[in-house]
């Protein structure tokens, strides 16, 4: 899973305030109480040390309506310049969270976006489609375009005669021009967006021809599904309920493939390991594709949570101590020692990572944490020897094996 989102933070000047939020709506007393929690995270911040400044621009934004219906969540970094991140995810939080650190806390907001699925919905009759794109695990609200073929010749003329097969064949041949334009749009917005689904429902015939039309790419992507239209009178909740299936399947075939690669991996010392030594050593070569995380990492009370890593300005300048980042040249007025769930998130989003969460239990992962790596090279961790004493935090050692 990437987080593009994340990564107009990377490089930017701290202070950072994050705070991770319900931001459901159901009533005018869920409004009351999203203030009320809103001032209990604000005074979390001042404890902290927050700057009024940054609060003030926080106060501005924060209980203002998302226009996101259902249960959902908001994640919200703020700095001295203002709000820098305001991002709905589809997911609340299990538990509000506000934090004042050198670097945005984005663990939490990481997992809740590794349950969205980002997938365009199009729905088509013989004229034309309605498509709408979502990044959560439902389908969006109202249509972010529609299509229009304007070819106006779309119902079959059932009498007989000799205009009969004319009248069928322009028909058709409308039916065809409008599927085109719609697919037309449909590969546009794959090759710009790039969703990791493409719903397609509506009128049969227009589903199969626009199916048809669909660049090799679309196509791919494509699942068609019964039960949605254009026109009113379908039953949402019964649709949007075939649609979360949809989601939900794409979302597992994503997370169990990235699992899938890292217990092979494992299982013939490839291009993967685990443990937080070999992890952060990984990152620090940029040889990380995918951060695989134990889910429990997310969340409050984290083991990972309590132990930090050693820091600098550039996302491959991380350590276990701060002889690491001498040991990199990095100037001591650059290095600051982070939460390590902060620190590894920051390091992956830096180098283009992926990051993947795993079901408590499904894989073996040392600390909570592995990597599937681009590359393995004479120097990369192999394997990582347990020991019953020396250091608790990152017990044992690797050795280096030649491929």
């Amino acid at each position: 899973m990437k987080l593009d989102w994340m990564k107009p933070l990377v490089g930017r000047s701290g202070p950072f305030a994050t705070v991770h939020l319900d931001a459901t709506r159901a009533d005018t007393r869920s409004e009351r109480e999203l203030q009320d929690r809103w001032q209990g995270l604000r005074r979390d911040l001042v404890q902290q040390g927050a700057a009024e400044d940054v609060l003030a621009h926080l106060d501005e934004v924060v209980t203002e309506p998302t226009g996101v219906g259902g249960p959902h969540g908001r994640v919200l970094v703020a700095t001295a310049e203002g709000v820098v991140l305001d991002r709905v995810l589809a997911v609340p939080p299990t538990r509000d969270e506000a934090c004042w650190g050198a670097e945005p806390a984005l663990l939490g907001a990481a997992l809740a976006t590794d349950g969205e699925v980002a997938h365009l919905l199009v729905a088509v009759d013989r004229s034309g489609a309605d498509l709408t794109w979502s990044h959560g695990v439902t389908p969006g609200g109202a249509p972010d375009r529609t299509v229009e073929g304007g070819h106006d010749e779309l119902r079959k003329v059932p009498t007989g005669g000799w205009s009969q097969r004319r009248f069928q064949s322009r028909a058709e041949d409308s039916w065809e021009r409008n599927a085109a334009a719609v697919a037309a749009e449909v590969d546009r917005l794959v090759t710009e967006r790039r969703p990791e689904v493409v719903v397609l429902t509506g009128d049969v015939r227009a589903v199969a021809l626009v199916h048809e039309a669909l660049g090799a790419a679309a196509k791919e992507l494509v699942v068609e599904l019964s039960g949605g239209s254009r026109a009113d009178g379908v039953k949402e909740d019964v649709f949007a309920d075939r649609v979360r299936d949809v989601l939900t399947a794409v979302r597992a075939r994503r997370r169990e493939g990235v699992l899938d690669r890292f217990r092979a991996e494992r299982g013939r010392a490839g291009a993967a390991v685990t443990q937080l030594g070999d992890v952060v050593e990984a990152l620090r070569r940029a040889q990380v594709s995918e951060l695989v995380l134990d889910e429990r990492t997310a969340q409050p009370g984290s083991p990972l949570a309590d132990r930090t890593l050693w820091v600098g300005i550039d996302p491959l300048q991380i350590g276990l101590s701060r002889a690491d980042l001498d040991a990199l040249g990095v100037p001591e007025a650059d290095q600051h020692e982070l939460r390590a769930d902060i620190a590894l998130l920051d390091a992956a989003v830096g180098t283009d990572s992926g990051v993947t969460f795993a079901d408590a239990g499904s894989v073996d992962l040392v600390d909570g944490i592995g990597a599937l790596l681009r590359y393995e090279d004479a120097s990369t961790p192999d394997e990582s020897l347990l020991s019953m004493g020396g250091d608790t935090h990152r017990q044992g050692r690797h050795h280096d094996v030649a491929r």
